[in-house]
């Protein structure tokens, strides 16, 4: 991909291509495409992906619509666009909509995705003749821009990508084909399949991984999310992911890892105007999301998952002042995780996590959302610590537990602070999560 500085020596000055919506300017470059020579052709198309890494969500589903991607099946068929360069600008425009996680649907429903199925149906067929760098590409197009990739192409793209995801080079060059194949398998989101197409595969990606560091913190992300996926539909999977593959620990490590990388001490004018999230600013979304959906459906308890708390702590502090988004995911994260019965209570003490949500709770300009996350968080608390059928430790642990908290929000002044909340729970409850309870004295752990 060209750099900024290259692309600024095209004809038109970057000033003027800011006048023209995405829109305009995609459709202008895609129409200069028909009169181009194949080298030619390349070379604009590395131009259109710096305007496509610069497009927001809504410019991308207003360009990237049915219509578009018919437009372009069309100059694949009167060989005004070359299918090798339709792939590399597919791929590209692919790899930014599941990067950044967005909903864009024009493609499934274009004569182009059915085309490339088709390509792929026939590639497959051709057994030792088929082109394995070919089938590649049409599978990682095909599934990078399909939310809803067809069930009876599973057999043909989970061993294909999957052997690319397994290449244990280190190259800067193989590491990123790697990282594309586990990009694009995972776009089959929860799609339930049989362990025999995956599971050996991704446990070898994933411990040759924790043994060498070879892949990119993207790839490895990917493998983890494509594992994660599965357990949805397979609650089998839980004593892999949690024992033999040691999520808690490997989840903790890299959002340690990933707050460090980032510039948390932003200058305070680009406060005011939301700056673009930095790649490792995504990745830690997208592990948030992943951690955030274990706690959600893990029963099995581990020995890691403190840590796992005590690195989202780390990670609550540093984005507080300078990125709510992630801020405010990750205390949805610990309201979550207190209801786990597998996270012990003891750590959300231990790791600071009740400290930051009192501090949440008493902040004079917490929205609306963030408040039903910090009541959640307690009302859970509490729920665990008066139950104890439920709640698995030994009767004096929990009852030393349950003082410890009771201290913790006595200290703070946790009472009043809830009590000031009595009048909005209603309304928090109809807009947010149902579950919240209208008694406030079910956020007190002294009942």
């Amino acid at each position: 991909m060209i750099s900024r500085k290259d692309f600024r020596a095209i004809d038109k000055s970057i000033d003027e291509l800011k006048k023209i919506t995405s829109n305009e300017l995609f459709s202008e470059f895609l129409g200069e495409l028909e009169h181009c020579d194949e080298n030619a052709q390349t070379q604009k198309i590395l131009e259109m992906n710096v305007i496509i890494d610069e497009m927001e969500e809504e410019e991308f589903e207003s360009v990237f619509t049915k219509e578009m991607f018919n437009k372009m099946e069309e100059m694949i068929k009167e060989e005004k666009l070359s299918m090798g360069n339709a792939i590399f600008l597919l791929k590209h425009v692919g790899y930014c909509i599941v990067l950044k996680d967005m909903r864009v649907l024009g493609f499934a429903y274009s004569s182009l995705s059915e085309r490339i199925k088709e390509m792929i149906i026939e590639e497959e067929k051709k057994n030792e003749e088929k082109n394995e760098k070919r089938l590649v590409d049409l599978c990682e197009c095909y599934l990078l821009l399909n939310r809803w990739a067809s069930e009876e192409l599973l057999s043909t793209y989970m061993p294909c990508l999957l052997k690319v995801a397994l290449n244990k080079e280190e190259s800067e060059e193989v590491q990123k084909k790697v990282e594309m194949a586990l990009l694009a398998l995972n776009n089959i989101g929860f799609q339930k399949m049989d362990k025999e197409l995956y599971l050996n595969e991704i446990k070898e990606i994933i411990q040759y991984h924790q043994k060498h560091r070879n892949m990119t913190r993207l790839a490895y992300l990917f493998a983890w999310e494509l594992l994660t996926n599965r357990f949805y539909c397979d609650n089998s999977l839980e004593d892999v992911i949690v024992n033999e593959l040691q999520f808690a620990r490997e989840s903790a490590r890299e959002v340690k890892e990933l707050t460090r990388c980032v510039d948390w001490k932003t200058k305070e004018e680009e406060n005011e105007k939301r700056r673009k999230e930095t790649k490792e600013e995504i990745i830690l979304m997208r592990w948030l999301d992943t951690v955030d959906y274990f706690f959600i459906l893990c029963t099995l308890w581990n020995e890691g998952f403190a840590e796992i708390i005590g690195s989202i702590a780390q990670l609550v502090r540093a984005s507080k002042a300078n990125h709510r988004g992630i801020h405010n995911q990750f205390i949805c994260a610990f309201a979550n995780a207190a209801g786990c019965n597998s996270v012990n209570i003891g750590a959300f003490l231990k790791e600071g996590a009740a400290d930051l949500i009192l501090e949440e709770l008493q902040q004079p300009t917490l929205e609306d959302e963030a408040m039903c996350d910090c009541l959640r968080f307690f009302m859970n608390i509490s729920e665990r610590l008066k139950d104890e059928e439920k709640d698995e430790m030994e009767e004096a642990k929990r009852k030393a537990t349950k003082r410890k908290v009771f201290e913790k929000m006595e200290e703070e002044g946790y009472e009043d602070t809830i009590t000031t909340f009595n009048e909005t729970v209603y309304f928090i409850r109809e807009k947010y999560h149902f579950r919240l309870s209208l008694n406030i004295s079910d956020y007190f752990a002294n009942g």
